[in-house]
Protein backbone atom coordinates (compact mmCIF):
# COMPACT_ATOMS: atom_id res chain seq x y z
CA UNK A 1 0.00 0.00 0.00
CA UNK A 2 2.82 2.40 0.92
CA UNK A 3 4.54 1.57 -2.34
CA UNK A 4 1.41 2.47 -4.35
CA UNK A 5 1.07 5.78 -2.53
CA UNK A 6 4.74 6.63 -3.10
CA UNK A 7 4.53 5.66 -6.78
CA UNK A 8 1.38 7.76 -7.20
CA UNK A 9 2.99 10.78 -5.49
CA UNK A 10 6.13 10.32 -7.58
CA UNK A 11 4.08 10.12 -10.75
CA UNK A 12 2.16 13.27 -9.83
CA UNK A 13 5.43 15.11 -9.20
CA UNK A 14 6.75 14.01 -12.59
CA UNK A 15 3.55 15.14 -14.32
CA UNK A 16 3.62 18.41 -12.39
CA UNK A 17 6.99 19.16 -14.03
CA UNK A 18 5.09 19.69 -17.28
CA UNK A 19 3.30 22.69 -15.75
CA UNK A 20 5.20 25.89 -16.54
CA UNK A 21 3.91 29.17 -15.11
CA UNK A 22 4.26 32.34 -17.17
CA UNK A 23 7.47 34.00 -16.12
CA UNK A 24 7.93 37.62 -15.15
CA UNK A 25 10.66 38.36 -17.69
CA UNK A 26 9.67 41.77 -19.01
CA UNK A 27 11.63 44.98 -18.70
CA UNK A 28 12.15 46.47 -15.25
CA UNK A 29 12.63 49.97 -16.66
CA UNK A 30 10.28 51.67 -19.08
CA UNK A 31 8.37 54.94 -19.45
CA UNK A 32 6.21 53.87 -16.47
CA UNK A 33 8.88 52.88 -13.95
CA UNK A 34 9.52 54.56 -10.60
CA UNK A 35 12.24 56.81 -12.02
CA UNK A 36 9.49 58.50 -14.07
CA UNK A 37 7.08 58.68 -11.14
CA UNK A 38 9.43 59.93 -8.41
CA UNK A 39 12.79 61.62 -8.03
CA UNK A 40 14.92 58.54 -7.24
CA UNK A 41 18.61 59.07 -6.41
CA UNK A 42 21.07 56.60 -7.97
CA UNK A 43 21.97 54.98 -4.63
CA UNK A 44 18.28 54.37 -3.82
CA UNK A 45 17.69 52.96 -7.31
CA UNK A 46 20.55 50.50 -6.79
CA UNK A 47 19.14 49.39 -3.43
CA UNK A 48 15.68 48.88 -4.94
CA UNK A 49 17.15 46.89 -7.85
CA UNK A 50 19.08 44.61 -5.51
CA UNK A 51 16.52 44.09 -2.76
CA UNK A 52 13.09 44.74 -4.29
CA UNK A 53 12.91 44.33 -8.06
CA UNK A 54 12.84 40.51 -8.22
CA UNK A 55 9.34 40.57 -6.73
CA UNK A 56 8.19 44.17 -7.27
CA UNK A 57 9.00 44.84 -10.93
CA UNK A 58 8.25 43.46 -14.38
CA UNK A 59 11.54 41.52 -14.42
CA UNK A 60 12.49 38.68 -12.10
CA UNK A 61 15.88 36.94 -12.07
CA UNK A 62 14.80 33.37 -11.48
CA UNK A 63 16.99 30.91 -9.56
CA UNK A 64 17.58 27.44 -11.00
CA UNK A 65 15.15 25.84 -8.57
CA UNK A 66 12.27 27.86 -10.06
CA UNK A 67 12.27 25.21 -12.80
CA UNK A 68 11.21 22.54 -10.29
CA UNK A 69 7.49 22.29 -9.59
CA UNK A 70 5.70 23.02 -7.29
CA UNK A 71 8.46 25.44 -6.19
CA UNK A 72 8.24 27.38 -9.48
CA UNK A 73 4.49 27.76 -9.11
CA UNK A 74 4.91 29.03 -5.54
CA UNK A 75 7.57 31.55 -6.62
CA UNK A 76 5.47 32.82 -9.51
CA UNK A 77 2.42 33.21 -7.29
CA UNK A 78 4.54 35.15 -4.80
CA UNK A 79 5.86 37.45 -7.56
CA UNK A 80 2.36 38.04 -8.93
CA UNK A 81 1.04 38.97 -5.48
CA UNK A 82 4.01 41.27 -4.85
CA UNK A 83 3.48 43.07 -8.16
CA UNK A 84 -0.21 43.56 -7.36
CA UNK A 85 0.82 45.24 -4.12
CA UNK A 86 3.61 47.41 -5.57
CA UNK A 87 5.15 47.34 -9.03
CA UNK A 88 8.13 49.65 -9.48
CA UNK A 89 7.96 49.07 -13.25
CA UNK A 90 4.44 50.57 -13.37
CA UNK A 91 4.81 53.15 -10.59
CA UNK A 92 4.39 56.19 -12.87
CA UNK A 93 0.90 54.95 -13.82
CA UNK A 94 -0.32 55.20 -10.22
CA UNK A 95 -2.46 58.13 -9.14
CA UNK A 96 -0.69 60.71 -6.94
CA UNK A 97 -2.63 59.44 -3.92
CA UNK A 98 -1.66 55.82 -4.62
CA UNK A 99 2.01 56.77 -5.17
CA UNK A 100 2.10 58.49 -1.79
CA UNK A 101 0.35 55.59 -0.08
CA UNK A 102 2.69 52.99 -1.62
CA UNK A 103 5.78 54.99 -0.63
CA UNK A 104 4.41 55.37 2.91
CA UNK A 105 3.79 51.63 3.10
CA UNK A 106 7.28 50.99 1.74
CA UNK A 107 8.75 53.24 4.45
CA UNK A 108 6.83 51.33 7.11
CA UNK A 109 7.76 47.87 5.75
CA UNK A 110 11.44 48.80 5.60
CA UNK A 111 11.41 50.48 9.02
CA UNK A 112 9.86 47.35 10.56
CA UNK A 113 12.31 45.05 8.70
CA UNK A 114 9.37 43.30 7.01
CA UNK A 115 10.89 43.67 3.54
CA UNK A 116 12.51 41.85 1.93
CA UNK A 117 10.56 38.92 3.31
CA UNK A 118 12.39 36.61 5.70
CA UNK A 119 11.55 33.63 3.46
CA UNK A 120 13.25 35.40 0.53
CA UNK A 121 16.31 36.26 2.65
CA UNK A 122 16.91 32.61 3.55
CA UNK A 123 18.37 32.02 0.11
CA UNK A 124 19.02 35.60 -1.09
CA UNK A 125 21.11 36.87 1.80
CA UNK A 126 22.71 39.61 -0.32
CA UNK A 127 19.33 41.33 -0.65
CA UNK A 128 19.02 42.01 3.09
CA UNK A 129 18.89 45.72 3.81
CA UNK A 130 21.64 47.06 6.04
CA UNK A 131 20.88 49.82 8.53
CA UNK A 132 22.76 52.21 6.21
CA UNK A 133 20.58 51.21 3.25
CA UNK A 134 17.42 51.58 5.34
CA UNK A 135 18.58 55.03 6.38
CA UNK A 136 19.37 55.95 2.75
CA UNK A 137 15.85 54.99 1.66
CA UNK A 138 14.29 56.67 4.72
CA UNK A 139 16.21 59.89 4.04
CA UNK A 140 15.11 59.85 0.39
CA UNK A 141 11.48 59.31 1.36
CA UNK A 142 11.67 62.10 3.94
CA UNK A 143 13.12 64.42 1.29
CA UNK A 144 10.06 63.56 -0.81
CA UNK A 145 7.77 64.39 2.13
CA UNK A 146 6.98 60.72 2.83
CA UNK A 147 6.87 59.21 6.30
CA UNK A 148 5.75 55.70 7.31
CA UNK A 149 2.02 55.11 6.92
CA UNK A 150 -0.14 55.38 10.02
CA UNK A 151 -2.60 52.60 10.78
CA UNK A 152 -5.55 54.67 9.52
CA UNK A 153 -3.71 55.46 6.26
CA UNK A 154 -2.89 51.78 5.73
CA UNK A 155 -6.59 50.91 6.03
CA UNK A 156 -7.71 53.46 3.41
CA UNK A 157 -9.03 52.05 0.16
CA UNK A 158 -6.94 52.85 -2.91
Amino acid sequence: MKKKILLTLGGLLVILQLVRPTRNEGTAYSANDITHGANVPVEVKQILETSCFDCHSNHTNYPWYANIQPVGLWIQNHVNEAKEELNFSEFATYSPKRKTKKLQEMAEEIKEHEMPLKSYLWIHKKTALSETQIQTITNWLKSEGISPATESEENEVE
